[in-house]
């Protein structure tokens, strides 16, 4: 009987992972949405949200730390846990980058400028991409998928470096915008975080199946 109660609060801790995910995944594809048709009530939309996105967080942390005291898992019940422990961090500094995108384009729509937004919307996809698959890696414990995703980053990497030296034909030629531009470079920054943020998940994924963190045996 004890055991099943254990059994349904790990499922219970899985179904709010998932949830999670689903918040933080719809949070950057609106950012991503708002920012190429300007649209100021979305950013706003996804700006309250994070609160949301915050609060689940702090709910599944306490299911962990509750767990880990009252079961005292062992081997892959205490990888799974301890990998929701250290993934919710990621997801909840996805969802603050997810904000910080939405309020730097109210501030660039406001000032109405730069109708080509350049490769940040491709960007912006890659990072959607690998969030939603990084999540998706934990929920179906699919090891292939966590490497393959980590090895994606690169193609982000390449997306900033793209948008670096498109940033600086704009400070080249249009030197009154140069705040937007900043503006510009800041959300491709933290679409690159979004990214490292997805790695890291897939890491932890790893860890929860083999007990490897970034190529050292650590549980």
């Amino acid at each position: 009987m004890v055991r099943s109660h254990y059994e349904h609060e790990l499922e219970h801790l899985h179904v709010e992972i998932i949830k999670m995910g689903s918040l933080i995944e719809s949070a950057i594809e609106d950012s991503a949405r708002a920012f190429t048709s300007h649209d100021l009530a979305l950013c706003e939309r996804i700006i309250r949200r994070d609160q949301t996105i915050d609060e689940l967080e702090k709910a599944i942390e306490s299911r962990c730390l509750w767990l880990i005291a009252r079961e005292q898992p062992v081997a892959s019940d205490l990888r799974k846990i301890t990998t929701a422990l250290k993934m919710i961090t990621d997801m909840e500094r996805i969802g603050d980058n997810a904000a910080d995108i939405a309020e730097l384009t109210m501030r660039i729509a406001e000032k109405n400028v730069f109708s080509d937004s350049g490769h940040i919307p491709q960007m912006a996809g890659a990072a959607v991409s690998m969030v939603r698959d990084a999540v998706s890696s934990y929920v179906h414990t699919d090891l292939v998928l966590a490497r393959e995703t980590q090895r994606r980053d690169d193609e982000v990497d390449e997306y900033f470096n793209l948008i670096k030296r498109e940033l600086v034909h704009i400070f080249s030629a249009d030197g009154d915008n140069i705040d937007s531009a900043i503006d510009l470079l800041l959300i491709a920054k933290y679409l690159e975080r979004i990214a490292d943020h997805a790695v890291n998940i897939c890491e932890w994924v790893e860890f929860s199946v083999t007990g490897t963190h970034k190529s050292a045996q650590i549980f």
